[in-house]
């Protein structure tokens, strides 16, 4: 496992993180979440990202148990805050960022949180006090370091233009083969200002792995058919993106690896992406993820590949 710098922080997080949405606590039972967990700190990885949102609290207590006993140091863990928690409990106001970064540290079983995240912009809360609530989550000791989800250009820039409060590290937006918004503003912009991706849906919720075929039965067991899990995912099970994903799996054996090998490398050429998030309900699948660290493949390979997806993947 390889390892990068988490932009202007002093945090080392592998290229590989395991993420929580959909799975642990909600759609994974304990005893898998646990093998899970225990393959990913065997497989080297150290970062951790979940959220309160997922299951209502569900992921982040599962996490908390699963972790408990396993020295702080040897991870990196990062949650968020926006989405509700109940009728009342949302958005990123100065009294609900104070009463869920404590909820959080409850459920997880930690004194301090790595990475806190902002899980979407709340253009129902001054973005002042948004960022003087977060500051005070920091220096209070509560969390190291502060980041966003899918913040706009125009909200990072606001953000970055206030003085007197913690600066961003982090950026966790959705990017892919299938997916290169995050390209054309995103991260020009916070790689001028020391702020590192964190990716998500990295394989478009499972689909650049291959093993969703065009016509096919959805394999049994896999995401797509799973109650809890499988709605994510139906923009990407559209039939002209099943055939055009089969088509990369040529230059995936060119390289020597596995589409999703060669996939979450795609993703990891980008110098600003510090960590591929990627969920898994067993470890074999964590396995194959945690490969990718580190694969040296011909760029010329990379550029096939979004040749082939171009006139399919959202680029703006």
């Amino acid at each position: 496992m390889k390892y990068r710098k988490l932009g202007a922080s002093d945090l080392e997080v592998s290229e590989i993180s395991l993420g929580s949405w959909l799975t642990y606590g909600v759609g994974v039972e304990l005893d898998k979440a646990r093998a899970c967990v225990d393959a990913a700190f065997d497989l080297g990885i150290n970062f951790i990202d979940t959220a309160n949102v997922y299951g209502r609290g569900a992921a982040e207590s599962v996490l908390g148990e699963l972790l408990a006993g396993r020295p702080r140091s040897s991870y990196v863990l990062a949650t968020k805050v926006f989405f509700p928690m109940s009728a009342t409990d949302q958005g990123l106001s100065r009294v609900q960022i104070a009463k869920q970064i404590d909820a959080s540290l409850q459920r997880l079983r930690v004194e301090q949180i790595d990475l806190y995240q902002c899980h979407r912009y709340d253009p129902a809360t001054p973005l002042e006090e948004t960022m003087e609530a977060l500051t005070v989550v920091v220096r209070q000791g509560k969390a190291r370091y502060i980041g966003f989800s899918e913040w706009s250009p125009a909200n990072i820039e606001a953000a970055f233009a206030l003085t007197g409060v913690e600066r961003f590290v982090s950026s966790q937006p959705q990017y892919s083969l299938l997916w290169r918004r995050p390209e054309e503003k995103v991260i020009p912009y916070c790689a001028a200002h020391g702020v590192s991706q964190i990716v998500w849906s990295p394989l478009a919720q499972g689909v650049l792995s291959g093993k969703y075929l065009p016509g096919a039965p959805l394999p049994a067991g896999s995401r797509a058919t799973s109650d809890s899990m499988g709605g994510a995912m139906q923009n990407w099970l559209r039939p002209d993106i099943l055939e055009r994903v089969q088509d990369l799996k040529p230059l995936a054996a060119k390289a020597g690896c596995t589409l999703t090998q060669f996939s979450l490398a795609w993703v990891l050429r980008e110098p600003n992406v510090a960590s591929a998030i990627v969920g898994a309900s067993r470890p074999d699948q964590l396995a194959e993820n945690a490969a990718a660290s580190g694969l040296a493949i011909d760029p010329a390979l990379f550029r096939e590949a979004e040749d082939l997806v171009a006139g399919l993947a959202r680029v703006r």
